[in-house]
């Protein structure tokens, strides 16, 4: 017998059917060692010596796979083809080897970047052995983080408020957001105006934009008020006399090539333009359909691994797409030969693949019943990605047309048209924020030629204002990331997560905001750790992280290069730098109270104005006293306070927008903005109501009865319309956490019962055996 490890218990389902009688998978759900969790974790005196111990919650698994290896003549280790699951392989090993379970038994390295069964047989028939390379730029990446977290969590405590924390990785992408509220704040709106000609041929009506009056080339801000557009609107009127004459008709064509497959990047980034998914969403369901689904014949692997910065496709996989598409579509809408994409990724690991789908023969519609909705979109969205990368170019007819009126005044009119959709046919790809989608428009112009006279409708001035950059939503945020090498593919959903995590952003209409503590923090490390946050130094650390992993550069170098002056850097901010320095922020006025000096200070609820002589002058006042003026209580039409009758109002209060009565402080009367989600759960307290989905004052979900403040049944998670098979009072909720993954838990913690989701239920296993 040989025994198989892998991470997950669904991986291991998927894989067992394919090898045979002679192997036995099993799951180490998981890492199995962590560093522990004190000071001295990693000692830089002794060349970083990493002390780790068993996590707690996976002791179970390990002494699972060490009972099950007793009886195995071989151990193949098959965890993720990345440098993660090369860690866990090494620390799986290390710890069977400490315990001298291995005996002589051979131990071999298994990878592979799909799920199926020509993969699994291949990977088991070509094994390798670990690689130390991988293995020790994850250990220097897990040191770096170590180090950074403790050393600076305890000064931020110190120098702001307890239990803050800060990462390495983290804390640049922290001051993406900043920076970008700060430029927001900064800006200054302008005004401009831009000149329309609405003109009109056989009945068929089209607009152009001046581009040159009075022989001056029209820039954004050639005309600004509206007494120059005023001006200029009566100038053409008189020039044109009703007409305008065409002195310049441009015809022309130009491709437009498909984007290449997904990488981990891109897949967060299309999933959230068109789906809406997080970042982290989009992961966990992409692992569902790397791991497996059963579509009708026990579960498959439907996509390829995706953890991923290569763009390549297997050239199994190129001729199966080109034969589909030829069947499905023709071959006119196959190249001549197969698109190759380059990788912009510096350290991309070629030998792994672009995130595709096992088969394209596995076309979503046909399995659309055996996926969750979930799986389902992400699914349909990889596989029309991959089959486009692949297909021919659009064509795209586009005209500009130059028109007069009178010598010295032109306007422009632009159109174009799809000629040959391609690729377009299935797919195109999303875009970001302000980026125009003009030139996908189709925007038919009518025929015509040099020298004609068109009717002039009207010269319409419009009145414009310059908008600040917009926030990083999660696929810009992604962008950025990317970009500026914060991070790799696979950690940009842990980052995002971190940072809402520690409450340093909240998301405002699907955008990134800086919380007043997460500004402070940024402020603090952006002073006193200057190089630490700054971009090119984590990109160029990330950079020399990945030489390890190619057996490029030692880790220990590496580590002890980044550690003298960092340590130096810690232990003069604790001693020169006083909480004040940090938490604030002088500006240029006087109390008007005392005459001292005022700040922006961080109190319990956030920023505000205060003196510098508190406590002994206690002036304050808000930050933006012009933004809460400015804020006028919106009044919702049709609806009336239950309780007095007077009109209601959506208001702003310390924890967002509610609704409440126009009459207050007569009247008390308010609500939450948002409509509560019914989760039809009946309530086990009052058995009248049902439980609702709800927003604490801070954002958090709750669940709460319907009848409330009659009954004050509450819950933290999401419920479960079953009874707690223990008690039988409470109804189970669903929950989730890092360390114990999915289960059906009582919420009366007197009572205790909980359920694992993730691994067979003690009625389960005693069935199967």
């Amino acid at each position: 017998m040989n025994l198989v490890i892998v991470e997950s218990p669904a991986k291991a389902k998927t894989i067992e059917k394919y090898l045979g009688p002679d192997f036995e998978v099993i799951a180490s759900y998981g890492h199995v060692r962590d560093l522990v969790p004190k000071e001295g974790a990693v000692d830089p005196e002794h060349g970083f010596a990493m002390k780790y111990q068993i996590i707690d919650r996976n002791e179970k698994h390990v002494q699972a796979i060490a009972k099950k290896l007793k009886g195995a003549d071989s151990l193949y280790l098959a965890t993720d083809p990345d440098r993660e699951g090369e860690a866990i392989s090494w620390h799986l090993y290390e710890l069977l080897k400490s315990r001298r379970q291995l005996g002589q038994r051979p131990v071999y390295r298994v990878v592979f970047n799909e799920i199926t069964k020509r993969a699994v047989q291949e990977a088991i028939a070509n094994p390798r052995e670990l690689s130390y390379d991988l293995v020790n730029a994850q250990q220097a990446r897990r040191a770096l983080d170590y180090l950074v977290g403790f050393n600076l969590s305890p000064l931020l405590w110190k120098k702001i408020r307890r239990g803050l924390s800060a990462g390495r990785v983290q804390s640049p992408a922290l001051r993406l957001i900043c920076e970008r509220e700060a430029e927001i704040e900064a800006f200054v709106q302008r005004e401009y105006w831009s000149i329309e000609a609405d003109i009109e041929k056989a009945e068929r009506r089209f607009s152009a934009r001046l581009v040159t009056f009075a022989g001056t080339k029209i820039e954004q801000f050639s005309v600004t008020d509206a007494a120059r557009a005023e001006h200029v609107q009566q100038v053409l009127e008189q020039s044109a006399a009703g007409f305008l004459r065409v002195e310049e008709v441009e015809r022309k064509q130009r491709k437009r090539n498909p984007a290449p497959p997904f990488i981990t990047s891109t897949l967060q980034q299309e999933a959230a333009r068109k789906l809406g998914f997080t970042a982290q969403r989009t992961m966990r369901v992409a692992q569902q359909l790397y791991e497996g689904v059963d579509v009708g014949s026990g579960p498959i692997g439907l996509i390829t691994y995706m953890r991923t910065d290569s763009v390549n496709l297997a050239q199994e996989a190129l001729a199966e797409i080109r034969a589909f598409v030829e069947e499905r579509y023709g071959a006119d809408h196959l190249p001549p030969q197969p698109r190759v994409y380059k990788t912009k990724a510096k350290n991309a690991q070629e030998a792994h693949e672009a995130i595709r789908p096992t088969s394209v023969y596995q076309v979503p519609a046909q399995i659309r019943a055996q996926l969750s909705a979930d799986q389902f979109k992400l699914y349909e969205l990889i596989w029309k990605r991959t089959l486009a990368s692949q297909m021919t170019h659009a064509l795209i007819n586009q005209v500009a047309i130059t028109l007069s009126a009178g010598a010295e005044h032109l306007f422009r009119a632009t159109g174009s048209t799809v000629a040959e959709p391609g690729f377009m046919r299935i797919y195109l790809e999303g875009r970001d924020d302000a980026q125009s989608a003009d030139d996908d428009e189709e925007r038919m112009l009518p025929d015509l030629a040099v020298g004609e006279r068109v009717t002039l409708l009207a010269i319409r001035p419009e009145q414009h204002f310059t908008e600040p950059p917009p926030r990083y939503s999660e696929a810009s945020l992604v962008k950025a990331l990317e970009e500026f090498g914060i991070g790799r593919p696979s950690t940009y959903a842990s980052i995002i997560s971190t940072l809402q995590d520690r409450e340093y952003v909240v998301l405002d209409t699907k955008r990134f905001v800086p919380t007043d503590v997460g500004r402070v923090v940024n402020r603090f490390l952006t002073d006193y750790f200057t190089s630490y946050v700054d971009y090119d130094f984590t990109a160029r650390l990330e950079d020399e992280l990945d030489a390890v992993s190619r057996g490029e550069g030692d880790w220990i170098p590496l580590l002890e290069q980044f550690w003298k002056p960092f340590k130096e850097r810690v232990d003069h901010t604790e001693v020169s730098v006083k909480r004040s320095d940090v938490t604030q922020e002088p500006i240029d006025e006087a109390c008007p109270k005392c005459g001292g000096q005022l700040s922006i200070r961080l109190g319990r609820n956030g920023r505000f104005i205060g003196c510098t002589h508190y406590p002994e002058c206690d002036y304050t006042r808000d930050l933006n006293p012009d933004k809460a003026e400015a804020e006028a209580p919106e009044v919702i039409e049709g609806r009336a306070c239950p309780q007095c009758g007077a009109a209601l109002e959506i208001k702003r209060g310390r924890y967002g927008k509610f609704i409440g009565c126009s009459a207050y402080p007569t009247c008390k009367h308010i609500e939450p903005l948002e409509k509560p989600q019914d989760t039809g759960v009946t309530c086990p307290k009052c058995t009248k109501g049902t439980l609702q989905k709800k927003k604490s004052r801070k954002g958090k979900i709750f669940y709460s009865c319907s009848t409330y403040p009659k009954c004050d049944y509450a819950v933290w998670d999401e419920p479960i319309a079953e009874p707690c098979p223990r008690c039988g009072w409470a109804v189970l909720t669903l929950k989730t956490t890092k360390t114990k993954g999915s289960s059906k838990v009582c919420p009366q913690k007197e009572c205790g019962f909980r359920e694992s989701l993730d691994e067979p239920s003690p009625q389960e296993t005693a069935t199967s055996a």
